[in-house]
């Protein structure tokens, strides 16, 4: 059992949680979580940055906006759906409010939820705009890990998500009581901040993804198998000391085993995708999708800047050889 520090040295060394998780627009308003603004500054990042990054690479500028109108919502729904699968007892059984599960204000997503259903959604997207679903995967990839350490800042504000009890001097506080507070430790207790071990990790990762892309031009979607296997390496800790309720398969909790899967397929898609396409991207656009801008000339349209009409034909003007020697 690990040695808990006193309430005196808590109060220097620690990392304090705040006392506010949101406010109201108005008294008796809507109240606004910072979880959820977390959320939704993250979102704008990695749209910025995934603009950023395709429209480097020749894409028409703000086309990731197109996409994210499929992405985002099927993200979303997928996290929602992820999360309520995985804590089945939360919302079926006996005494149990089925409707809850709708109840998304209330809490509840899972990332990798988000990424299947995100996937969902860009694959959609991609199809509509004719970009490649490879391209906008590698593009969106370090803006994706930056949003997702933005979010975890949302855990912080909601004192939620921590780890195991620690008398290390970065030990988390948490308001006591709190409903998610493990039975059987007294207040003052410190606990590891899972939430912002990810943001570390996931900082660090985006820094690792920039460079790799540039130093090895990592396209056809291995920089995004890239972002999965960082990703879910550093989630398979993180969740392996997390305290909050969890299903528990063969001894891990379920999002050990989702990380798990995220490095493998991580890993499979790198292979697969380095077998199948040695070469580089030719275009972030499907074959006859391209996007040309305006003032551009293509040298193969020579119809839309070369004149191939017929030549103009002189009409024929009677008598105008002898009408001067008659006349004469």
């Amino acid at each position: 059992m690990p040695l808990v520090l006193s309430p005196a040295v808590n109060v220097v060394a620690s990392i304090p949680s705040p006392s506010i998780n949101g406010f109201s627009l108005w008294p008796g308003g809507p109240f606004i979580h910072f979880y959820a603004l977390c959320i939704l500054a993250g979102i704008v990042v990695a749209a910025l940055i995934t603009n950023h990054r395709l429209t480097k690479r020749g894409a028409e500028p703000w086309v990731v906006i197109d996409i994210c109108l499929l992405a985002v919502p099927l993200a979303i729904i997928g996290a929602r759906i992820f999360h309520v699968v995985t804590h089945w007892g939360f919302y079926f059984g006996e005494g149990k409010n089925i409707w809850a599960i709708f109840y998304i204000w209330e809490g509840g997503i899972a990332i990798f939820g988000a990424l299947i259903g995100g996937a969902i959604g860009a694959w959609l997207g991609c199809k509509w705009t004719g970009i490649r679903f490879w391209s906008f995967a590698d593009a969106l990839a370090p803006g994706l890990l930056l949003a997702q350490a933005m979010g975890r800042f949302g855990n912080w504000f909601n004192q939620e998500l921590y780890g195991l009890p620690t008398d290390l001097p970065w030990g988390l506080q948490i308001d006591y009581p709190n409903a998610a507070w493990p039975e059987g430790l007294p207040a003052g207790t410190l606990f590891h901040p899972t939430f912002l071990y990810e943001v570390i990790w996931n900082s660090l990762g985006v820094l690792f993804l920039l460079w790799a892309g540039t130093r090895f031009r990592l396209q056809w979607g291995r920089l995004f198998a890239l972002y999965l296997i960082w990703y879910s390496a550093g989630r398979i800790v993180w969740e392996s000391i997390r305290i909050d309720p969890s299903e528990v398969f063969f001894g891990l909790r379920t999002n050990v085993w989702a990380a798990i899967a995220g490095v493998v397929v991580g890993l499979v898609i790198f292979i697969v995708q380095t077998r199948r396409h040695p070469g580089f991207e030719p275009s972030p656009y499907m074959r006859g999708r391209e996007w040309r801008p305006d003032g551009v000339v293509q040298s193969q349209d020579t119809d839309e800047f070369v004149d191939v009409s017929a030549p103009p034909t002189r009409e024929p003007v009677a008598d105008d050889a002898t009408s001067t020697v008659a006349s004469n």
